[in-house]
């Protein structure tokens, strides 16, 4: 495992089809390689950002046919980089079944996919503000939990709405993540209460770096997300952050000793108990 990697978070505002949400975040891509990053991560739904009923299922395709992830594995390989699609929205392949799968893939640097995560919880809520979410109308969730190999160590996946389920993210410590990424496409009033509290939180009880890519302001749909990007540190201090929603790069340099000191301070992974659940 590498003690040192130089990466680069992605903060877009992705339009309503995979052409043009290419052509949005190819340039930060490229903005973020020359300016040293060596893996790469974009936020939730980086080839298409679209709730309207009537349009939402227009352009969504197999994942081998989609224009954005197309482009952005040929984008890896000529950039010589390690990418992460926070996720696309893309057929989820499951016959019997209309919805989509919301899939975070992992692409080496010679542009081939490496892992494939589909978002396990689907954001099935009514806000105060009014706002309401049925993300399991058009989204079949996954099933299972991926931890990927990478130069620099095992990288947990997941999405967005995961981040309120720290059993996952301490399953994916356990099986070896020292980075777990967590691209978003946050809520405005989740964003504002909870965002970073509990980015922090996964990090502290995981002894892991935490990545979380967003998306941010006012989209084609109407729809308004939280932006923010940032990192943290196996510690849980921040050491990179966003204050704002608009399209910018977020770089910051992860040292893993980091992780394993973190770890030996507090060995909480080490220390689980089995126990009788409450009456």
């Amino acid at each position: 495992m590498s003690h040192g990697l130089d990466i680069a978070l992605i903060q877009t505002r992705t339009p309503a089809t995979a052409e043009a949400a290419l052509a949005h975040v190819e340039s930060l891509i490229r903005q973020a390689a020359a300016e040293g990053a060596k893996f790469i991560l974009t936020p939730e739904a980086c080839n298409r950002l679209d709730q309207r009923p009537d349009t939402r299922r227009v352009g969504i395709v197999d994942e081998d046919q989609d224009a954005a992830v197309i482009g952005l594995r040929h984008l890896a390989a000529e950039l010589g980089v390690w990418l992460l699609i926070g996720s696309a929205i893309v057929n989820s392949g499951h016959a019997g079944d209309a919805r989509a799968a919301n899939r975070s893939l992992l692409i080496d640097a010679h542009g081939v996919i490496v892992a494939r995560y589909d978002k396990l919880h689907v954001f099935d809520v009514d806000l105060a503000n009014g706002e309401r979410y049925r993300e399991s109308a058009g989204i079949r969730p996954g099933d299972g939990a991926c931890v990927a190999d990478t130069p620099w160590g095992r990288l947990g996946l997941s999405v967005c709405y995961d981040m309120r389920f720290p059993h996952l993210y301490r399953q994916l410590a356990k099986a070896g993540a020292v980075m777990i990424a967590v691209p978003a496409a946050f809520t405005v009033p989740t964003g504002r209460a909870h965002w970073e509290t509990l980015l922090r939180a996964r990090a502290i009880e995981t002894g892991a770096y935490v990545l979380a890519p967003a998306q941010g302001g006012v989209h084609e749909d109407g729809r308004a997300t939280f932006g923010h990007s940032i990192v943290i540190a196996p510690w849980g201090e921040v050491i990179a952050r966003l204050d704002h929603d608009e399209p910018a790069v977020l770089h910051a340099t992860l040292d893993f000793a980091q992780v394993e000191q973190a770890r030996a301070s507090v060995p909480a992974l080490r220390h689980d108990r089995d126990f009788a659940p409450p009456l």
